[in-house]
């Protein structure tokens, strides 16, 4: 295999992780901002719990798959920064703001103040936003058409993150991201044993994945019009892996529909890692489209040798960390009716 397109699988490895892990907290924060009725507070009790100190750890796959952009495929990642300077600019504002809200909330002694609510909505919109944002950034790049006809970068130029498809693509991320957390959120809410949020959560995630999958076949139906490359690729390459993405798709809503929601969560993994592998198949040989393939955008070749082992130390190291991580503090929710000052002086 291809040094470059070596590489390039552990990147969108690293960006399926990010996905699956950080996209989980972006949905968090969009069901912190609807939770309603008489469990309110204890929803968002339970989503803070399953965010805990972990949410900031997920990250590191982001940070990961920017610098290993910057490192292994230089000048695609330089077009990148600059024709979506925009956008990236505005999902990195969202991560900061949504980091130190979650902070500022979690940590507030009045639960039900003004500071606490002030940061509680600052938290929620941040978690639309950044999913939002990023999900028009990689419609965008899947369109081909992200880079004028000249092929260089402009950062004014913003036809292909405002088109149809993008906007689609942009509210398909968000609607992953909430199926993802609430897939996760029943899985707490059972271990729990708090029956009445293991049914909401779960009705949530199925109502989410529906609208995931409408929003999905949308975004396919409008590529023929705004992202011809990425329908070609797909009809050549990636359609196995689509028919499969979908059946992974019913079984997950199935699992979900008879309470099996380990099953799910791993489903839902798995459907995640299909999707972004389907985008990834169509758009071969290509980083940015049209203009930027791997062979023709990649480092020299000692040096992607070189940061692959990197990352390989590096995941000795990290891998059973985050696994620890994990461990010790993905404990179960406390049952419900502990009050706030309880857990704390626990």
């Amino acid at each position: 295999m291809d040094i470059a397109l070596a590489a390039l699988i552990v990147l969108w490895w690293a960006l399926i992780t990010y996905a699956v892990l950080g996209g989980a907290d972006f949905g968090a924060g969009v069901w912190n901002l609807v939770a309603f009725g008489r469990s309110r507070q204890r929803q968002r009790e339970l989503i803070h719990h399953a965010l805990g100190p972990v949410w900031e750890a997920n990250h590191v796959w982001l940070i990961f798959l920017i610098v290993g952009l910057f490192t292994i495929f230089p000048s695609a990642f330089a077009a990148l920064c600059i024709a979506l300077f925009l956008p990236l600019t505005i999902a990195l504002i969202g991560i900061v703001l949504r980091g130190a809200a979650f902070i500022y909330r979690y940590y507030a002694t009045d639960a039900e103040g003004t500071f606490a609510s002030g940061w509680e909505t600052v938290f929620s919109v941040a978690s639309l936003l950044t999913p939002f944002t990023l999900g028009l950034s990689a419609a965008a790049v899947a369109s081909g058409k992200l880079l004028p006809a000249s092929g260089k970068p402009d950062a004014t130029y913003m036809a292909s993150w405002l088109s149809p498809f993008a906007l689609v693509i942009g509210l398909m991320a968000i609607a992953l991201c909430s199926t993802l957390a609430a897939v996760y959120l029943s899985v707490e809410a059972d271990s729990a044993h708090d029956d009445e949020l293991t049914s909401f959560y779960r009705n949530s995630a199925l109502i989410a994945g529906a609208i995931t999958a409408v929003l999905g076949a949308l975004g396919l139906a409008l590529s023929t019009v705004y992202a011809p490359l990425l329908w070609n690729g797909m009809l050549m390459r990636a359609w196995p892996v689509v028919i499969v993405t979908m059946l992974i798709g019913l079984g997950t809503a199935g699992a979900l529909f008879f309470r099996h929601y380990r099953i799910a969560r791993v489903l839902m993994i798995t459907e995640t890692a299909f999707l972004l592998s389907s985008w990834g198949l169509s758009q071969y040989p290509y980083i940015l489209p049209p203009h930027y393939t791997i062979d023709g955008s990649s480092n020299e070749a000692y040096v992607i040798e070189v940061a692959l082992i990197c990352v390989l130390v590096g995941m000795v190291l990290v891998v059973p960390s985050l696994y620890y991580l994990f461990s010790v503090f993905k404990l179960p929710y406390p049952a419900p009716g502990i009050r706030r000052e309880d857990k704390k002086s626990v």
